[in-house]
């Protein structure tokens, strides 16, 4: 009896309306606006984090360094202040370490320590997105650092 009545209104209709089209476009519309913005932050942090993980590398490096070079003695290291140059020339860092938010080579770093070894900053030019001015505290570079598995 349904097929009678339906084959008198035509043929079945097939697909979407306009009103379901557009409320779709809409959900989407919505869910776009919401998630950009979310995904920009991420994206943003993402690079501010690369940036500080390469200044704990360069912190590592120039420990590696004054232990290396200088028999672990900061004393002897020049105002307490590790170079790039330093660092490069002697094989502790590669030559071609970028800035992640950037994607610049480092043309420039320092790392200061105390005269017992322990770390004031750490400065790295180009300045990449992630860091205003490209300098680090001791506070920000050794959180990232990652800690050392405990002994079992």
């Amino acid at each position: 009896m349904m097929s009678k009545v339906m084959k008198r209104m035509g043929k079945e209709e097939k697909g979407f309306t306009l009103i379901e089209l557009l409320a779709v476009i809409v959900i989407m519309a919505i869910i776009a606006v919401i998630a950009i913005p979310m995904i920009g932050n991420v994206i943003n942090k993402s690079k501010a984090n690369g940036d500080l993980a390469t200044a704990s590398q360069v912190y590592n490096s120039a420990r590696l360094y004054v232990i290396g070079e200088k028999n672990g003695d900061f004393t002897t290291v020049a105002n307490r202040t590790v170079t790039l140059a330093n660092m490069t020339s002697t094989g502790y860092l590669n030559a071609d370490t970028s800035l992640p938010s950037s994607k610049q080579t480092l043309t420039a770093a320092t790392v200061v320590f105390t005269e017992k070894g322990e770390l004031v900053s750490v400065t790295l030019a180009p300045v990449g997105q992630g860091s205003t001015n490209g300098a680090y505290t001791a506070a920000q570079v050794l959180s990232a650092t990652p800690a050392t598995p405990a002994a079992n």
